[in-house]
């Protein structure tokens, strides 16, 4: 017998589903490193610290933790990211065959495009400016400075003798020799980058420093 007056018993309302934590769903590990590298090569280590890191790439410290190590760990992904860019974007004219003094000019407008970039103003040379003052209590970063500059030498001097033996050089040109040069004119845009020298006069420094080794032992 149904009895009158009495409501039949409600299905409880479902709970709302937990909010899922972690990094959002935008995150993108290439994204994250460049905007890590940019504060890094602006700022330098000891200057950037995890807040900085945090509100440049938008995640949390567990998430930077996860993602990326410890600070230090971050800084050396920032310093082999930095370098393999740098590679890229010189590789392809140190080994194609042209003149060698095309090839200088080429090379060291490349360097200036790097050197000169930011949106804050130049950022110079991440391994001049920011890895050379880390290298020297850190044997990692010391090795990957050291590493770095033994491959820039490497690189000019296989331009030097190639121009060598075409005739572009005298048989007395040192190759090793010019490449210490080549790599010091490529350190010093670095630093005048930074101090936000004008772009024509570092021109004319490389213009000076191309003049010189092309006509070394003339």
């Amino acid at each position: 017998m149904v009895q009158k007056g009495k409501e039949p018993p409600r299905t409880p309302a479902l709970a709302p589903a937990p909010k899922r934590r972690g990094r959002p769903r935008a995150y993108e590990p290439e994204v994250a490193l460049g905007k890590a590298l940019d504060l890094f090569r602006r700022d330098g280590f000891a200057a950037t610290s995890l807040d900085d890191l945090s509100a440049a790439t938008g995640m949390n410290r567990p998430s930077l933790y996860g993602a990326f190590g410890d600070k230090r760990e971050l800084y050396i992904k920032t310093f082999q990211r930095y370098r393999d860019e740098a590679r890229a974007a010189m590789g392809d004219i140190f080994r194609h065959d042209m003149p060698l003094r095309r090839r200088l000019e080429r090379i060291y407008a490349a360097a200036l495009d790097i050197y000169l970039s930011g949106e804050s103003g130049p950022r110079g040379c991440f391994t001049v400016m920011t890895a050379g003052s880390e290298a020297v209590a850190d044997p990692e970063i010391r090795a990957m400075v050291q590493n770095g500059l033994a491959e820039l030498d490497k690189a000019f001097a296989n331009c030097f003798s190639r121009a060598r033996e075409k005739g572009e050089l005298p048989e007395s040109a040192d190759p090793a020799v010019l490449a210490q040069l080549a790599s010091a004119t490529i350190h010093t845009i670095a630093i005048r980058s930074r101090a936000r020298v004008p772009r024509k006069e570092l021109e004319a420094i490389i213009k000076g420093a191309i003049d010189l080794m092309c006509g070394a032992g003339k």
